[in-house]
């Protein structure tokens, strides 16, 4: 299987099944988000500095917050973006982090809002294989641009308090962990529809996806309290079924965003505790891959 990155408070490190983690980068510094692109990976260190690095190379800053804290990337095919608080977004330019001035300007910001009061913040990025670029603000909803971030256009209702939104697993397929439950596009994000059958409670933080089959977190709300895991075919007819075999019974916090991926067949799950559980077979059975970790922040497989 690719090899399996967590990004930690203490680090980034490699987990390999019956070894101790390997700190492989950033140690004693928290490593919040990774992406990969075509030019390597790319990490979000400490809420404020961009790191790249190129296959085997070492890590290089490539940029640093000047504004508000730094809080998601994404290697787009419009660059890297950098998601901010306050709910801006910037892209990485020749070393610097220049502001995407129209997603400043976007429809609906003046309703954008946060249940405590503070402002919001973009809170995750994607982008699918056409292209066209999908930011999440919580709480605002999630805004499309199909011009490569000239301009922006709102989409879901911003109610559904969208956490993580997730392109690019079939044409056209946009996925999203909501408070609602699972928000499914099947145009690119030009229309939603909320699916929440089959689900023991509806607040989602994070989604992830294969080929064929989306898991989802789902837990009783933003406290953690009864925590699980869903996987859902991707087939129109299909519902959720709970991902039971080598999990636990229930998590005591939420499995949050950034912290459930996939690639190909296998699934990655973060638990609060420090817990890595690896899936071969898209959710149907799970191992405990890490315990005692430092707070995990997100994963990747490389």
């Amino acid at each position: 299987m690719a090899t399996l990155l967590a990004g930690t408070e203490a680090g980034m490190l490699e987990l390999t099944p019956g070894d101790l983690p390997a700190t492989v980068a950033f140690a004693g510094r928290s490593v919040d988000a990774l992406s990969w692109g075509p030019s390597g990976w790319w990490a979000l260190v400490d809420a404020a500095e961009v790191w790249h690095v190129e296959d085997e190379g070492d890590w290089e800053r490539h940029a640093a917050a000047t504004g508000p804290s730094l809080t998601c990337l994404a290697a787009t095919p419009a660059g890297l973006l950098v998601g901010t608080a306050e709910a801006h977004l910037a892209r990485v330019t020749d070393g610097h982090l220049e502001r995407v001035d129209a997603f400043d300007h976007a429809q609906g910001r003046d309703r954008w809002y946060t249940p405590w009061g503070g402002p919001p913040d973009t809170r995750s990025v994607s982008a699918d294989a056409d292209g066209t670029l999908f930011v999440n603000v919580h709480v605002g909803g999630i805004l499309r641009s199909a011009d490569h971030g000239r301009s922006w256009r709102p989409t879901i209702d911003i109610h559904a308090d969208v956490h993580q939104v997730l392109a690019g697993a079939a044409p056209g397929l946009v996925l999203a962990a909501c408070a609602e439950g699972l928000a499914l596009s099947d145009d690119a994000g030009i229309s939603w529809r909320i699916d929440d059958g089959d689900l023991h409670a509806t607040y989602s933080r994070a989604v992830a996806a294969t080929a064929s089959t989306a898991v989802i977190s789902a837990s009783t709300g933003p406290g953690g309290a009864h925590s699980a895991l869903y996987r859902r075919r991707l087939a129109a007819a299909c519902g959720f079924e709970r991902c039971r075999t080598g999990l636990p019974e229930w998590f005591d916090a939420n499995v949050d965003t950034g912290c459930l991926v996939a690639d190909a067949g296998t699934v990655a799950a973060a638990i609060g505790g420090g817990e890595v559980f690896v899936s071969h077979d898209e959710g149907v059975t799970w191992q405990r891959w890490a315990t005692d970790l430092p707070p995990v922040r997100c994963l990747a497989l490389a």
